[in-house]
């Protein structure tokens, strides 16, 4: 009797891998009912939590996210194709190992600080990345425990180098292997690609190098060597997202500091000596807007109720390409609105001169930017502060200005102050209605943008700002942090540069420069380090990664480039051209791989983190699912009958 047996190589066994690889598990008895199944899971850091995730970082760094949010998991809202099977979030799987519940699982196993920390778990904590790692580290080995025994799963280790093709099989070659892996298809899932310097970049290498000066490139902060920054020396930091939180964990309470509780709600930073002086800047000026600390108190709202996929095909049925800025952005405000102010009418009614129902009808037709919205909402809502205000929250320190550095400090900290407040204080939780209805509309400009529906000069300049305001709103930090960040600001240690940052090196002087929109009239900052405190913009054409850069050369990937009326080139965005339905990796003469796909933030499909929060339809969920289907379908329809082949 003849035994089919295929052949998977997932490269990249991060939590987007082991969401594959879950999915996978799910639609098997499906779509490969019959036969053996060899799965290879490539990545040179360990299974479950890969790079970003991993053990080995600093125990001080923190999730962005509460253990409640956090799931690897389908459950009962996930829209998709494959079998809904259900999973612990983070906390409930917190609790149930405190519980000795999971079986061949013990707590005693993470070790003393682990176990003490996992016993302090609530649902609204912000665990450790060290603790994320062990719950990821878990859902791989639950993963690989509920498949069939005729599924082999392989970890290797290991950094995959290159994809070639023999006849109709994938060859992967990995370090350490002395052969390449012979498989059917092939997943790459690596997550964010680091990339050789822009050229503004590599100037501001070549010029740092001419002046003896130091520039840390945009970069995982994890992987920065900080011990290029000496105690007591000014620093300029470019950048006020995720990496910069980090950035500053690392150089203060990384280097022995420590906050103390003042008693007023505010913290006192006690240095250690060892900390620098960091000025910090961006194109907002600001952190991004702190995670809400509480959970809605109406429910989760109805989404999406008016950027709707009915709707939005309607729009892109006429065949003519979408305006995000100028045509969906109406749709997208009032959506977003729409989970602010059914948090704010129904979960504090006693704020509001209407009641739900005539509000809701009203609310539905009206425009967003008509006179009849604008009179229902000063109607029924009195207090301005209980009005969505998108202009702030996109840019909140816009306006200020200051004479010095010095006088900027105050005004600045004060804005920051409020957004804390308002995103920590339970009277304020239609900021979180208006989160969870950005999600919603983030998923439906993903769909928009990966079928073409956009037009390319749009894609070009609206959704890169569009990214940014998302990222603003939904990926910031604990409120802690934020907290922490202001006490170093009070202490003299942090200094903000306000919105509008600049940054350039003074030929003369032999330093690195740095100055705001909102110190005009001020003498600029001056320092010998500059940190640029982000991630590596997305650029498969800049990509170190050897795989993907020999696909490219060889044609059998390609970035997406946007293209004005002309034929000119507006944008390379630097992501892989994939088939957005399925990730099928599409060569450079868009045509689709049978047995290639690619899914993650290096590839047009933007999909909103590798893991999610649970119950919101969540779009990462669906698309590991679409992506694991289609590629089981394409090892189906290559091997009806293959002969066995050794793993």
């Amino acid at each position: 009797m003849t035994t089919s047996r295929a052949g998977i190589a997932i490269v990249g066994a991060g939590p987007r891998g082991t969401g594959i690889l879950e999915r996978l598990g799910a639609s098997l008895p499906e779509l490969y009912p019959d036969g053996e199944l060899d799965v290879h899971m490539i990545d040179p850091f360990p299974a479950g939590g890969g790079r970003i995730w991993r053990h080995e970082q600093s125990p001080l760094l923190a999730m962005n996210s509460m253990a409640a949010d956090v799931t690897m998991f389908t459950d009962a809202t996930v829209v998709c194709a494959g079998p809904i099977r259900p999973g612990p979030t983070f906390a409930r799987w917190a609790e149930l190992l405190r519980d000795g519940e999971l079986p061949g699982e013990d707590i005693g196993d993470l070790g003393p600080v682990l176990a003490a920390e996992l016993r302090a778990v609530t649902p609204t904590t912000f665990p450790s990345r060290r603790l994320q790692s062990e719950y990821l580290g878990w859902v791989f080995r639950r993963v690989v425990a509920g498949l069939p025994d005729r599924v082999h799963v392989h970890v290797h280790r290991g950094r995959a180098t290159a994809l070639a093709e023999d006849g109709e099989d994938q060859l992967v070659s990995v370090e350490g292997l002395a052969e390449p892996l012979r498989v059917d298809t092939v997943v790459l899932a690596s997550g964010h690609l680091d990339a050789r310097p822009t050229d503004d970049e590599a100037g501001l290498v070549r010029r740092a190098g001419e002046h003896g000066l130091r520039y840390l490139p945009p970069e995982q902060t994890t992987d920065s060597d900080l011990s290029v920054i000496e105690p007591g020396e000014p620093v300029i930091v470019r950048g006020m997202g995720l990496a910069f939180v980090d950035l500053v964990v690392l150089l203060f309470e990384g280097r022995g500091g420590r906050f103390e509780d003042r008693g007023d709600g505010e913290l006192r930073y006690v240095p250690s000596g060892a900390e620098p002086r960091l000025f910090a800047g961006s194109p907002r000026g600001a952190p991004y807007h702190s995670k809400t600390h509480y959970q809605l108190q109406a429910g989760r709202p109805s989404l999406p109720r008016f950027f709707s996929p009915d709707v939005l095909d309607r729009l892109a049925g006429t065949g003519r390409p979408l305006e995000l800025r100028a045509e969906l952005w109406p749709l997208m405000a009032k959506e977003i609105g729409w989970g602010w102010y059914h948090e704010l009418v129904m979960g504090h009614p006693e704020r509001v001169r209407l009641g739900w129902g005539e509000f809701a009808e009203r609310y539905a037709a009206a425009d967003w930017d008509s006179p009849e919205m604008a009179r229902l909402l000063t109607e029924a809502v009195p207090d301005p502060i209980d009005r969505i205000d998108f202009a702030t929250l996109d840019r909140p320190l816009d306006g200020l200005r200051a004479d010095t550095l010095a006088g900027l400090q105050p005004l600045v900290r004060a804005r920051i102050a409020e957004d804390l407040r308002q995103h920590v204080d339970p009277a304020y939780t239609p900021h979180l209605g208006a989160f969870v209805a950005m999600l919603s509309v983030y998923g439906e400009i993903t769909r928009l943008q990966g079928e073409g529906a956009l037009s390319d000069r749009s894609r070009a300049h609206d959704v890169g700002w569009w990214q940014s305001f998302f990222n603003a709103v939904t990926s910031g930090p604990p409120g802690f942090r934020v907290r922490e960040l202001l006490a170093l600001s009070r202490a003299g240690y942090v200094d903000f540069l306000g919105p509008g940052m600049w940054l350039d090196v003074d030929d003369t002087a032999g330093v690195f420069r740095a100055g705001s929109a909102a110190l005009a009239g001020a003498p600029p900052v001056t320092a010998r380090v500059v940190v640029d405190a982000r991630l590596p913009g997305p650029s498969a054409g800049r990509t170190v990664d050897p795989l993907l850069a020999g696909l490219l050369r060889d044609g059998a990937a390609a970035e997406d480039i946007l293209l004005d009326d002309d034929g000119s080139v507006l944008l390379n965005t630097g992501l892989i051209r994939v088939r957005p339905a399925d990730g099928a990796l599409l060569d450079a003469d868009g045509v689709a791989h049978p047995r290639r796909f690619a899914v993650g933030p290096h590839t047009v499909v933007k999909v909103a983190g590798a893991f999610t929060r649970p119950g919101t339809n969540a779009q990462s969920l669906r698309y590991n699912d679409a992506v694991a289907r289609a590629v089981l379908s394409s090892v189906a329809e290559a091997l009806p009958e293959r002969i066995d082949r050794a793993a």
